[in-house]
């Protein structure tokens, strides 16, 4: 299975980077170069420390849209605001090169965090960041009285893009229909940390349901 996944989450771009429930895909080894790395540091999208949560800074050539109208329940949009911070923190980690990077392990435990890292170290592995726009919608999100919940949600990938450090390269593909990934996650809330944390998340890649 596929997997932005277990993930990430987002986890997971065009090219393959996708995670997998069963493990991840490997990018393409880079071109060889010695150019200077490319990839733009200045924060454009930041979300500034609050209540525990770590902050995540992440550079202009990045951007997400998150098409997730607020429900009105507080729990619910709690877990819709979470999930959007975890996304975003694994993308911090890729960008910073850092499998460890201690924001997206702040929303990922147990199975969900280790194929994270995996997922990240093999961008760190092959010296590939990220670059271009996201987005993300159709969320489905319920919650239960045990303190787990589970959100379903849809990703365009199509303008997203790998981009090799060492040359700047950019390695752009079409848009298919495995550019639309469905991610099914399960969270549970940590009341150390007032938060929503992943525990588990597959996703599958040319979802009809997230195809427009």
């Amino acid at each position: 299975m596929n997997r932005r996944t277990v993930f990430l989450t987002t986890l997971a771009v065009t090219t393959a980077l996708t995670l997998t429930a069963c493990g991840s895909e490997e990018p393409d080894a880079p071109a060889k170069g010695s150019g200077k790395e490319t990839l733009s540091t200045a924060p454009v999208s930041s979300a500034p420390a609050s209540d525990g949560r770590p902050a995540v800074e992440l550079p202009s050539d990045l951007s997400y849209t998150f098409d997730w109208p607020k429900t009105g329940d507080k729990e619910r949009d709690a877990v819709l605001a979470d999930s959007e911070q975890s996304i975003k923190a694994v993308d911090q980690a890729i960008v910073n090169q850092n499998a460890l990077d201690k924001a997206y392990l702040y929303y990922y435990e147990g199975e969900a965090a280790a194929e994270t890292q995996k997922f990240v170290q093999n961008y760190v592995a092959h010296k590939a960041g990220i670059t271009g726009s996201y987005r993300f919608y159709a969320p489905e999100v319920s919650v239960d009285k045990d303190g787990t919940a589970s959100l379903n949600y849809c990703e365009d990938q199509g303008k997203a893009f790998v981009k090799y450090l060492e040359t700047g390269e950019i390695k752009k593909t079409e848009v298919t229909a495995k550019s639309y990934v469905v991610y099914h996650t399960s969270l549970k809330r940590d009341e150390d940390k007032g938060a929503w944390v992943i525990q588990k998340i597959v996703s599958q890649s040319g979802s009809t349901k997230c195809q427009p």
